[in-house]
């Protein structure tokens, strides 16, 4: 079986392809997967580290933010994206690959459209509720789209919709971990309240500048914050703990490698609302405060965090409000057990097991049926 899967960018990309290969490898243990992501990003350190091979192209998104540098660089987006469409067609020729699968983020565009365009079998993997741009045109050359909410139909033909739920690392899926050997791991008190800040892979400057502005309330209202900031804030969310003098309170880490020990230390969580994160939320059944991106297509997080909050399964906040509004959600629902167990009780409900192996299936079926 050779399988090629595409795509990356973040964590919410990446995360679900390794679980794919992973679940293929599992299933054909002489399996020869090979990844195509996009230079410079996430995937080219992330995927070698999972033990998969990956092929870079130049290719890079659009930058909105018009300086000078970022006016240069959307000059040469043509040319990447040239380069990168002749690079795919080379690795699809050599490789050969019996399927193609898409998981969204910058490389899977030329890959998916160059597969379907040369024969090959493709199939995509949609994370969120409300499907981007890309997505929906590559549809129109793919065998089958998995997806992890209802009504997809929107966006995809309808028999090409297979619902698989959204693939997650197997250690938060299977979670044996219990809550005292999570917080040992990060060195908090496990009869201590523990909440846990994660922005994305990635980080999230307004959820991590709130707790700059507000890092005395954990000390204050005795809150131990396990606090994965990203890259580009840690170093000043290092030095400002430092200065506030609360590092008994607050944990910084720039990337929590084991969340399945922070998931298990957390009695609650913050967090942005992509589709990743959201599917190892229902599996943990942890109450949470959802702060949507609004720097993403078509406002989707807004759109997958309302599907929580509609079910009572989460509360949300808005990105603006998020200075003002979180800490105190927070506070409150710390002092309410009884919405806090409704909450956990609700999410539970909705999360979704085995989301890989379902995806294999459906990709045994498609290389069967080709066959």
């Amino acid at each position: 079986m050779k399988i090629i899967i595409s795509g990356g960018g973040s964590g919410g990309h990446i995360f679900p392809a390794v679980a794919i290969a992973n679940a293929a490898k599992k299933r054909w243990e002489d399996a020869d997967i090979l990844f195509v992501g996009a230079e410079g990003r996430m995937e080219m350190e992330k995927v070698p580290a999972a033990g998969y091979p990956i092929k870079g192209l130049p290719i890079a998104g659009l930058q909105r933010k018009l300086t000078p540098q970022n006016i240069v660089k959307n000059l040469q987006l043509p040319f990447r994206m040239a380069k990168s469409r002749k690079m795919v067609k080379t690795i699809l020729k050599d490789f050969k690959p019996d399927i193609v699968v898409g998981v969204g983020g910058f490389a899977s565009e030329p890959t998916l459209k160059a597969a379907a365009k040369m024969g090959f079998t493709t199939m995509l993997q949609e994370q969120n509720s409300y499907a981007g741009l890309t997505n929906k045109i590559l549809a129109r050359g793919a065998s089958a789209v998995c997806v992890a909410y209802d009504g997809m139909d929107r966006f995809f033909p309808k028999d090409k919709i297979i619902f698989t739920g959204n693939p997650v690392r197997s250690d938060i899926e299977q979670m044996s971990v219990t809550h005292a050997e999570g917080c040992a791991h990060f060195g908090l008190d496990a009869n201590g309240r523990v909440l846990l800040s994660v922005g994305g892979s990635l980080g999230a400057r307004s959820i991590n500048q709130m707790i700059l502005n507000h890092l005395h309330f954990f000390r204050e209202n005795r809150i131990q914050l396990l606090w994965q900031t990203g890259r580009w804030m840690y170093e000043e969310a290092v030095a400002a703990v430092k200065a506030a003098g609360v590092e008994e309170w607050v944990k910084v880490h720039q990337f929590i490698a084991r969340m399945d020990m922070a998931y298990a230390a957390a009695d609650m969580v913050i967090s942005r609302a992509g589709a990743i994160a959201i599917s190892e939320l229902c599996l943990v059944g942890k109450p949470v405060v959802l702060i949507p991106s609004p720097n993403v297509a078509e406002d989707h997080q807004t759109k997958n965090a309302l599907a929580l909050v509609d079910r009572g399964a989460a509360l949300m906040v808005r990105d603006t409000d998020c200075n003002t509004h979180c800490l105190p959600q927070i506070l409150e629902l710390f002092e309410n057990s009884v919405t806090r167990e409704s909450m956990s009780e609700a999410i539970g409900k909705l999360a979704v097991r085995g989301a890989a192996d379902k995806i294999v299936d459906q990709i045994e079926r498609l290389v069967t049926k080709k066959q």
